[in-house]
This record gives C-alpha cells, structure tokens and sequence, in this order.
C-alpha cells in the first residue's frame, strides 16, 4: 500500500502522475490530506505492492489528459469530499486505462464527476454573488476591504482571482473558516484565517447601506417564498440587509402593503374602467443583468445552464455557433463535445490558436428533445435566436473582434440580425466570401457538427475544408 499526502490540487497532480508512470491501480494508493505520525509499521508493505503492481502496467507509459478532462478534474479538485483525492485518481486511471466512458454522465464516475463540477461552479457562482465587502480604513498597510464567507466548497482560490480582475488595484481580504486571501493590489496572497465570523468586521458605511436598502424596499412587490428561492437561506447571516428583510417583510404582510401602492391609484376620475391594451398593463420590467438570470425565452427551463462565450477579454477573431450541445451544456462551456473536437483539430490546421480567440453561441441554452436515454440537438427557432441576440451583441461590444466567423446559418442570422440570410449567398462558387458588416469582416462557414452528420465521405470533406478556409481567410484577413 502506498500513502500519499496533498493538500492542494498542485500536490495531488504531481503525485497522481508519479503514481500512473509506476503503474501502482488506485486499490493501492492511500490518500491523506494530513502527515501521518509514525510507528513500528509506517511504510510496511508500501514497496512490495508497487512491485507487484508493476508486472501489469497499463497500455501507455505517461498520462496523457485533454484540456477540458484536466480542467473538470481541477474544478471536481474544489469539492469538499473526503474521498476526493482518491475518487479523482480512480477516474485518471480508467481514463489511463481506455476507458473514456469515464467522463460520460451515463457512467457512475463520470456521473459523480459532473455532480462534483456542477457543486463547485454552483458555489462560485454564489460567491461571487453574496460576497459583501466592508469597508475598514486603510492603517498600516491593512486592506480596505474585507469579507467574510463560509463556502461549502474550496472555491476561494478560484473566486478571489475573479475579484482581483474586478477590483484591479483596490486591496480587500476575503476570510472563510479555514484560508483567508489577501489582495495587495498586485498579487494575491493566502494567509490563515484570522476572523471568526461577518460579526468581526467594523463598517462605518453600513448604517447608510441599509438606509438606503429600507428607502428601496416596496413592500407591494414583496414575495418572501420568491426571495427566499433565490438566495438561499445560508447566505443570510453574512449579508447586511439580512438582519432587516424578516421583519420588513413580516410588516408587508402585516399591512403595509397596501401603503406601499402608488398615490395615484385610485385617484382617476372619469369612467369607472379604463380601455387598455394588454401588453401596456403589464409592468415594466428590468433586463437580465447577468446571463444566469435570463428568462427571455422558455429554454432556460430544461437546460442545465446558461453557457457564456470564452476566450480573451479582447480578442481579434470570434467564432460564433448555434448553441450549446450536450457536452457543453453539463460542462458549462462552448464547443467541449464532440463538434468542438473537429473545430479544434480545423483550426490546428488552418493555424489558429485557440487561446487567441473567442468562442461563443448565438443561444446560450442547449435546445433538445428525449430521444430514449439521449438528448438530442434541436435547432432553435427564430424568436429565441432573437430573445438571446442581446447577450450576442453585449460579447460584440465588449470583446470588439476585427473577424467574426460564422458557424452555420444560425449564426449568421443572428450576426446579420436577417432571419432570411442564407449561407449559399454568403459563399462564392462554395467557397467562403469574407463581406463587411457593422465595421467588421464577417467571414460564414459550416457548423462542425455538420461535419459529422453529412450523409457521406465526400460531403465531410468538403464542410471541413469550408471551415478550414474561412479560419484562414480570418487569420489573414487580421494579418493584413
């Protein structure tokens, strides 16, 4: 029996890769997240099991993962489990083994590795929602922000890299139970913790917070059951506003709902009724500030998540798809299954580096019918490639690509906002014909995934080369 000790996913790595080189199977590893003290028998048997285990190594000497494996297994890394180190292991080695069903949700690890990945982006997610800074002045050196929140998972590192992107040179310290970070402006620095709870951390802007929150709060609008769906319970006890929500929430339903109603009801002369057109009787309401929370159209229901685009914060070349597929849809990123494959493989051939450029879909939600056990691609109708053309156009304006690349006609639609624009009037003689819109080269080819449904060998390769021209005809188009 081998033991290994890690405490980070750095650690771990670097033993799992040792363990895989020497052929040792998970059944003989040990993990432990503590040194153990030692005795008579520490070590005893250690050696001879590797031995053993040596006469049988799998197919392969080194462990060879794809990026987006490697990137679930670093984000399954976060969650807190006692069997995590050991349960990650098991997965590499029957990936090591061949057995690439390991990441499929059909299969029990995979299916507890994707429930492990979601866990953690979950709780990112709420991180970076319910995290409230304080803030303290500046004396000594101290920061000028800090916070305090108990994850459930160890998403910390993860999350203070997001604040050190949004708060560029402003020093803050978030604490949780067992690791506290420290931003000094410039780097990010782990620290034990040192605070106890949200209740030792003096703001002096606090009373006129929660002023203004009583001033915003219309008791006419209230619906707890709703508030509460939306921010879970354990958040309260950090957030400042919640020690006063219950009791104004408790004075809505004790009548002050009715006062918070507009002065103005009720005050109309006239006829007793007022002919209105629906649409203008409804409220006005707020557009979706975040991508998690758009409900613009109905696909939000059945699908796992909402994918955003990836890629740098400015880039020159945007690939614009459909929508998110199966894969992209558990794993939360675009172009990850078995369409990304093909995308990747075109543009190692048409020179491209995929960290250089932005990927994204023109529907973030993944559109699909049961067909059995599987859930399969259907296309998306006009009105929601419409309803999500918002989310397209903010990528457009904030990233500010010189070339986007078009993958199949919904993209196009959606690009040229024409729902009648077809991919036939966008090439040339079958080849793709780069043309001018809204100041930037919009360059149209095939989807990836029609490489892998066309009906024949000759019909493949012409759609892959289309999509190798056009990324080639984008690179030039920016070298020029």
């Amino acid at each position: 029996m081998t033991r290994r000790v890690v405490q980070t996913f750095a650690e771990w790595r670097t033993a799992a890769r040792d363990l895989v080189a020497r052929s040792i199977a998970p059944e003989y590893v040990e993990w432990a997240s503590e040194p153990e003290d030692g005795d008579l028998f520490s070590g005893f048997g250690s050696q001879a099991g590797a031995t053993a285990l040596k006469a049988a190594p799998p197919p392969g000497a080194e462990l060879r993962l794809p990026r987006q494996v490697m990137d679930m297994i670093e984000d399954a890394a976060c969650f807190n489990a006692l069997d995590r180190w050991s349960f990650l292991y098991k997965v590499i080695w029957r990936w090591h083994l061949g057995e690439r069903d390991v990441v499929s949700p059909a299969d029990p690890d995979g299916a507890r590795l994707y429930a492990m990945v979601k866990a953690v982006h979950r709780e990112q997610h709420d991180m970076h929602a319910y995290v409230r800074f304080r803030e303290r002045k500046e004396e000594d050196g101290a920061p000028r922000f800090v916070a305090w929140f108990e994850p459930t998972h160890d998403v910390l590192p993860q999350v203070a890299r997001h604040f050190a992107r949004r708060m560029g040179p402003i020093t803050w310290l978030i604490a949780t139970p067992g690791q506290a970070i420290l931003w000094d402006g410039e780097k990010l620095i782990e620290a034990p913790s040192l605070l106890r709870s949200a209740a030792d951390i003096e703001d002096a802007g606090e009373a006129l917070w929660l002023t203004y929150y009583r001033s915003i709060f219309n008791p006419a609008r209230v619906n707890a059951d709703l508030l509460r769906s939306h921010i879970p319970s354990r958040f309260w006890k950090n957030l400042p506003e919640g020690a006063i929500v219950p009791a104004m929430v408790t004075a809505a339903n004790n009548g002050e709902r009715r006062t918070g109603q507009t002065g103005t009801v009720g005050q109309r002369g006239g006829a007793t009724s007022i002919p209105i057109a629906p649409e203008r009787a409804q409220p006005q309401r707020e557009l979706p500030t975040s991508l998690d929370q758009c409900r613009r159209c109905a696909l939000w229901e059945n699908a796992t998540q909402a994918v955003a685009g990836v890629g740098p914060a400015q880039a020159r070349i945007m690939l614009v798809g459909e929508q998110p597929g199966d894969q992209e849809d558990l794993q939360g990123l675009p172009f990850v299954g078995p369409a990304g494959a093909v995308l990747q493989q075109a543009m190692q051939e048409a020179g491209v580096d995929r960290d250089s450029i932005y990927l994204t879909n023109a529907v973030k939600h993944f559109k699909w019918e049961p067909r059995g056990k599987r859930r399969l691609h259907k296309t998306p109708a006009q009105r929601e490639v419409a309803a999500c053309h918002l989310w397209l156009e903010e990528e457009l304006k904030r990233v500010q690509p010189q070339v986007v690349v078009a993958l199949g006609s919904t993209a196009l639609k959606s690009l040229l906002q024409d729902g009648s624009a077809t991919m036939t009037a966008m090439m040339n003689d079958g080849h793709p014909a780069p043309v001018q819109h809204d100041g930037r080269w919009v360059v149209t080819v095939y989807h990836p995934s029609y490489v892998l449904r066309a009906p024949d060998e000759a019909s493949r390769r012409q759609a892959y080369g289309v999509i190798v021209e056009g990324l080639r005809q984008a690179l030039q188009l920016i070298q020029r």
